[in-house]
């Protein structure tokens, strides 16, 4: 069986990994033998999946109007209706 020696950990991660290994009742070594599994086996997936920015933009969609901005932007105002919800402030 192979050994592993991990340089350059900061004490905060190696600290995170001793706690999680100690609530998972694992040794620091088992504990991360178990989180590189669970990650190669997820790992597939992971690069499949689209970005984050991809499914906002999905989401959102988008539209084509012939329009210049400046006349989107007026119409948008005119279509407002004032709000009285901070008429009396704060």
């Amino acid at each position: 069986m192979a050994n592993l020696q991990v340089k350059g950990m900061d004490d905060v991660l190696y600290h995170d990994l001793k706690r999680l290994a100690t609530e998972e009742s694992r040794s620091l070594s088992q504990q991360v033998v178990v989180m590189l599994r669970e990650y190669l086996a997820k790992r597939p997936q992971l690069l499949r999946a689209r970005p984050p920015a991809q499914v906002l933009l999905d989401l959102a969609g988008s539209w084509e109007d012939e329009r210049p901005p400046e006349e989107i932007v007026q119409e948008l105002r005119a279509a407002r209706t004032p709000s009285r919800k901070l008429a009396d402030g704060f």
